[in-house]
């Protein structure tokens, strides 16, 4: 064993044995068979009995097959993860055999409160009152009629007292079960909820890292397609214009490199603050002269505002998928971009006068979807479609705090 674990311990000890782990998995538990509280719950009875019987000489004295049933009614609390029905009535049984062969009162009782305390945190309520209630009255059937038929001789039965005693202990069993019951629900509830908020988590970060991702390959991507059929096609006749195009390809393949980058990067260590600061409106000249080298012209009215850095990347990465969906969808090489802002609202515009080239054209797709999701995280809207001459327009409305200086 030592020998598969090289310079460390083994996998046995430092993990324990395979009983010692307690898994989280519900199914997981009710396979178990939970033979360290059994053992505990099995010595508690058969010592506790035995120091018991010491000061009930009217009794019948505690035999080997007092202590059989006392070691079977324990024994049955094995499988009440598997099967807590029959061990409630099991043990209930097996309790009221005992008490009426005359045998002393003692923890005998623990065995019918585990085993229906069990039931009821199983959900089986009903059957563990019945099982209770079964011991109770048959117990009462003993006491009050038949104690003269039973052991020992010469019993005298049991008074009112002694079975509004036992009443009570019925009675506090069911509670204790039903609290736990209670309990274990809200647990279950609170451990689902968790499980639902991490996998919300979850999927809200890889739609956030698939709408970076898209809109910094498609954009990139777009400029590199268009600088390499420019490239291709004056390769021969200009040399000049098809060295520029290539020098446009390595500007725009080395920014998207970088920006992947940094977008795995947070990916991969989750929670650690970002090397590179995330893009914003500030970097609208460099986007304009990328659109540029794509032979796309960029007209921009208003100057954009400074903005909280959520809402600025937001407005970044839309403009920038607009942009995108010009130069892949319109046959239009002018796009106009006006911005708006007041009371506290950014209204982010993108035109251009068409026609579409393609069937996909107006960006139905995934670019589409990820400007709309990125609006709505911040609670504003995206209205893109046809305009009545031909155009397409994108028109982003984005709540944000802007500055009175602005």
């Amino acid at each position: 064993m030592e020998e598969q674990y090289p310079g460390g311990p083994s996998h046995w000890w430092r993990y324990g044995p395979p009983w010692w782990n307690r898994p989280d998995d519900p199914e997981a538990h009710r396979a178990r068979l939970p033979w360290r509280s059994t053992v505990l719950i099995t010595a508690v009875v058969l010592i506790g009995s035995t120091f018991a019987a010491h000061g009930q000489q009217d009794r019948v004295p505690l035999d080997g097959s007092g202590r059989v049933l006392l070691l079977a009614a324990s024994l049955l609390l094995l499988w009440r993860n598997r099967h807590p029905v029959p061990v409630a009535f099991g043990t209930a049984a097996a309790a009221l055999v005992y008490l009426a062969l005359g045998f002393p009162y003692g923890p005998v009782f623990l065995t019918v409160a585990v085993g229906c305390f069990s039931a009821v945190v199983a959900g089986h309520r009903r059957a563990a009152w019945a099982a209770v209630g079964l011991l109770w009255a048959g117990h009462l059937l003993v006491a009050l009629w038949l104690f003269r038929r039973l052991p020992p001789a010469g019993d005298r039965g049991a008074g009112l007292g002694q079975e509004i005693v036992i009443a009570t202990w019925v009675l506090a069993v069911v509670a204790l079960a039903e609290l736990a019951r209670v309990r274990h629900e809200q647990w279950v509830r609170e451990r689902a909820d968790r499980a639902e908020a991490a996998r919300r988590r979850a999927d809200e970060e890889r739609l956030r890292i698939a709408r970076e991702l898209h809109d910094v390959l498609a954009h990139s991507i777009s400029v590199i397609n268009v600088q390499a059929s420019m490239g291709l096609a004056l390769l021969d006749s200009d040399p000049e214009q098809a060295r520029a195009a290539l020098t446009t390809i390595k500007s725009a393949s080395k920014e998207a490199l970088g920006e992947v980058r940094q977008v795995l990067g947070t990916l991969r260590a989750p929670g650690a603050a970002p090397r590179a600061p995330a893009p914003g409106l500030d970097r609208l000249p460099e986007l304009v002269e990328q659109a540029a080298a794509a032979g796309l012209t960029v007209e921009t009215e208003g100057e954009p505002p400074r903005l909280p850095p959520g809402a600025d990347l937001a407005a970044f990465r839309i403009l920038q998928e607009a942009l995108t969906n010009v130069v892949r969808h319109s046959g239009s090489r002018h796009a106009r971009v006006r911005f708006g802002y007041g009371d506290g609202v950014l209204r982010l515009r993108i035109d251009d006068d068409g026609p579409a080239t393609g069937a996909d054209a107006g960006g139905s797709g995934n670019g589409l979807a990820g400007m709309r999701e990125r609006a709505a995280a911040l609670g504003g809207t995206i209205e893109a479609g046809r305009r009545p001459d031909g155009g397409f327009r994108v028109l982003a409305v984005l709540p944000s705090d802007l500055r009175e200086d602005q």
